[in-house]
């Protein structure tokens, strides 16, 4: 039996099994071969290694992926890695602080009179805050690459990429960071309405999408409409062009406040303001008049009008098919079973938008284990994925090659420049361009040359050996995955090195 078919009837064990039995009640180790947890932790973590198999076998299906679904601590990491990401002070700042400091660092640059002085000035504001951005992507990429967690390491990628915002716009890049931290990643795995409320008021979403300007009698529609195309109802959901105004009435006023003031107010609006850090409801600023969004009034009461507003974006029909279509897609394959979707959606609207109960029945489902790697894989995860083999624990001490290729491949973490997100389907990503870069990349890694353990201090540090990826999992799992084509490629490889390149780099690698 193949793996995937085999890994199929151990799943749909488990489905049977789940009638009597919760989901983390497990089940027998042994019903669970090398080869079948191999193929499910490409499906469900950033890319199997060696200990992710040996502890899938030893939890079982059903304890393993419970356990991803409803992570303990989030912050679970190795040591040394945790140690990696507490190093980089830039993030442990507040957004508060940060933000302003560097908002006066740049007027400071932009008052200098000296054109040689101002241009120093510039330079050094935009380093810093490249540098921002730069710790944020390596704290994002160091977690996708070790944490216990692989499903909401996942997720947050997800989310992030559905929630996009751009790094490039305005001060962006001082911001991002605490987005995924406090907007994205602690809800990745929760409510959606949780989720969708965090990203509304967060001032990356708010001021990417220019709803700082959107106030009575000067509306600015862009969030509203990238809130009901892009992030809820989507694009053929039959809402109209009046929705989308009413919304943006309904949005005016939030925005952000750099200033350690608040602004003042006449007495019958005092009540109405808001301030939440950078984040602020200004009811100066807001259209009290009467709305209708999606058929129904909404209530004129300020800030409370986004509450109801979010809360019918979430919890209806439209949203559940959208997301379960979007999460489908992530997951399985670019043209998702028309009866997986209408079960993905169902659970999503039974259990008021919790993602991780629409996980389950996706990763539970028939279609998700049958499925022989119909889904080619975005740059992001090939070279996660790659990494996560070659070394499988053994700390990396420097991204920034994971970093570089990524980004050559079109796909740089908060890069992308519209509200879009990046494309989820494998076309936008296997062009014969990208499988060139591919195979450098694998040259790269195979051959220990990735200078992805030279640290950026000044004490050089001793260069690993190249991976040994002809090891165990290799002869155990791997092999039996493998094309005849691929297998003869290997055995005509001249050094261990170019024997994990061409590993690295064959056809299944880039499916997962």
């Amino acid at each position: 039996m193949v793996p995937a078919l085999r890994l199929a009837s151990v799943l749909l064990a488990v489905v049977c099994a789940g009638c009597t039995a919760p989901l983390g009640s497990g089940i027998p180790a042994t019903t669970l071969s090398s080869a079948d947890a191999y193929t499910l932790a490409n499906r469900i973590t950033w890319g199997a290694t060696p200990s992710t198999v040996e502890r899938l076998r030893a939890m079982g299906i059903n304890a393993y992926l419970a356990a991803q679904l409803h992570p303990g601590n989030v912050g679970d990491l190795p040591a040394d890695i945790q140690a990696q990401i507490d190093g980089m002070t830039s993030l442990q700042r507040p957004l508060v602080e940060l933000v302003r400091d560097m908002d006066q660092r740049r007027k400071d640059a932009e008052a200098k009179a000296n054109d040689d002085e101002k241009k120093m000035a510039q330079q050094a504001y935009q380093t810093e805050m490249n540098l921002l951005a730069r710790d944020a992507a390596t704290r994002h990429l160091l977690r996708a690459l070790y944490s216990p967690y692989q499903v909401q390491e996942e997720m947050t990628w997800f989310w992030l990429n559905h929630f996009n915002v751009h790094q490039g716009k305005s001060n962006l890049r001082a911001m991002v960071g605490n987005y995924e931290e406090t907007a994205i990643r602690p809800y990745a795995l929760g409510k959606f309405r949780d989720l969708l409320g965090a990203v509304v008021q967060h001032p990356a979403m708010l001021r990417y999408l220019d709803n700082e300007q959107n106030a009575v009698g000067h509306i600015n529609e862009n969030f509203a409409r990238e809130l009901m195309e892009l992030h809820t109802l989507g694009v053929d959901a039959g809402y109209t062009q009046q929705d989308v105004q009413e919304l943006a009435r309904v949005l005016t006023g939030v925005g952000i406040n750099l200033g350690s003031a608040n602004p003042g107010q006449r007495k019958e609006l005092q009540s109405h303001y808001v301030r939440r850090g950078l984040f602020e409801f200004n009811p100066a600023r807001h259209d009290f008049g009467a709305k209708h969004l999606l058929g129904q009034p909404i209530l004129s009461r300020g800030l409370g009008e986004l509450d109801e507003a979010l809360d019918r974006l979430a919890r209806s029909p439209s949203t559940a098919r959208f997301v379960s279509k979007k999460l489908a897609t992530y997951w399985l394959t670019d043209e998702p079973p028309k009866r997986l979707l209408q079960a993905m959606a169902q659970t999503f609207e039974r259990s008021d938008g919790d993602i991780a109960s629409t996980l389950a029945v996706l990763f539970m489902s028939p279609e998700f284990s049958i499925s022989e790697q119909q889904k080619f894989k975005d740059p992001v995860r090939f070279v996660v994925s790659a990494v996560r083999l070659a070394y499988d624990e053994k700390p990396v001490l420097n991204v920034g090659p994971m970093l570089n290729w990524i980004n050559r491949m079109g796909e740089p973490l908060y890069g992308r420049a519209t509200p879009d997100g990046y494309a989820l389907q494998s076309s936008a990503w296997s062009s014969p361009g990208q499988l060139t870069t591919r195979f450098e990349v694998a040259k790269a890694i195979g051959s220990g040359n990735a200078g992805l353990f030279r640290s950026a201090g000044p004490q050089p540090q001793e260069r690993p050996a190249f991976p040994q990826l002809a090891n165990a999992l290799y002869y155990q799992s791997i092999i039996k995955t493998l094309r005849p084509a691929t297998r003869q490629a290997l055995e005509q490889a001249a050094s261990p090195q170019e024997w994990n390149t061409f590993l690295l780099s064959s056809p299944e690698m880039m499916s997962r």
